[in-house]
């Protein structure tokens, strides 16, 4: 992970005093790093006296995201051409505006954004901070808030340290040249973050009947491409069954890629009757954004998904097929 610049923390100041209302909007169906940094970049705006709106399209469905729904709406709020002109759209975690959803018009608004995703977009001229080699976007969020507000207090570090437990799988992705990430983590919890309670939250409080769609997806699992390759779905029946609440498809990608000879794991479940959504995982060596962005999707080197349209028995074969070329 890189130190943000002073020339990137001048960036993002230049950026806030140039407008006098901001948007805060994160991609759709957000997890801890995006609700983290939508959070993190709102008490900057607080200290500053800015009024701002958080947006995020949802749905909420991870138990351990449930408790900040409050703090969005769901949609960009009305805005005259006028509002337009005095407004900064920040987005946070993504970089691709359809990965928003349906949040409302975006493309008049000014924008800045803040991502570490390895498909994300912009230049040394865009009005962005975009890392991929940092774990989080929170991180970065954090080096802005220290840079600007100062010292982080307890709400800003539960809050950041949420983002950061959650992208790094609680530390275990992190390899040895994340010293830095270590000590952007120990400031949080010098000033009051908790890891033993973050845990629990992140990975406790999941309803029994994720246990058994967790079942039922290892049954679906086949691998491909000499073994190398994992391969598991979730119909709409399965979904029906066990319902969308609190969903665990980390248990599964660990799992898979726990067996021998494993390197990368797919996981695709039948959203609608038309349409369909994959989450990518891997080990070290492959990089999983390289299929993902194939079909339109995006994300980290082992860490990526995708939606689009179609069905499991025409996907699935596609997907495999993409693989076959890295494998």
């Amino acid at each position: 992970m890189k130190i943000i610049t002073a020339s990137q923390i001048d960036s993002f100041k230049n950026f806030i005093k140039a407008h006098n209302n901001f948007i805060i909007v994160g991609h759709k169906d957000p997890d801890g790093d995006c609700i983290s940094s939508s959070l993190g970049v709102s008490y900057i705006l607080e200290y500053l006296n800015k009024p701002f709106t958080i947006v995020n399209n949802g749905p909420f469905k991870r138990p351990e995201t449930k408790e900040y729904e409050k703090f969005f709406t769901s949609e960009i709020p009305f805005m005259s051409k006028q509002d337009q002109d005095e407004t900064g759209l920040i987005i946070v975690d993504c970089s691709e505006k359809m990965r928003l959803g349906e949040v409302g018009d975006t493309e008049y608004l000014d924008t800045f954004i803040i991502d570490h995703h390895k498909t994300s977009t912009g230049s040394e001229d865009s009005k962005c901070i975009i890392d991929s080699s940092s774990p989080a976007a929170s991180c970065l969020v954090q080096m802005l808030y220290e840079a600007i507000v100062g010292p982080l207090d307890k709400k800003a570090a539960d809050t950041l340290f949420f983002g950061l437990s959650t992208d790094t799988g609680f530390f275990r992705f992190l390899r040895e040249d994340s010293a830095n990430v270590f000590e952007l983590a120990a400031r949080l919890v010098t000033a009051g973050a908790n890891p033993n309670k973050m845990y629990d939250k992140i990975t406790g409080g999941k309803p029994y009947s994720t246990r058994k769609l967790l079942g039922t997806t290892i049954a679906h699992a086949e691998r491909y491409c000499n073994g190398k390759l994992v391969v598991a779905y979730e119909t709409m029946e399965d979904t029906k069954r066990y319902g969308q609440e609190g969903r665990d498809s980390d248990m599964f990608y660990q799992a898979m890629l726990s067996c021998e000879g494993v390197e990368a794991v797919v996981f695709v479940r039948q959203e609608t009757e038309h349409s369909c959504t994959a989450g990518f995982r891997s080990r070290d060596a492959i990089d999983v954004s390289v299929v993902a962005s194939h079909f339109g999707g995006g994300g980290h080197k082992n860490a990526s998904g995708m939606s689009r349209d179609g069905k499991l028995e025409t996907l699935i074969p596609e997907i495999v097929k993409e693989f076959s070329k890295i494998l």
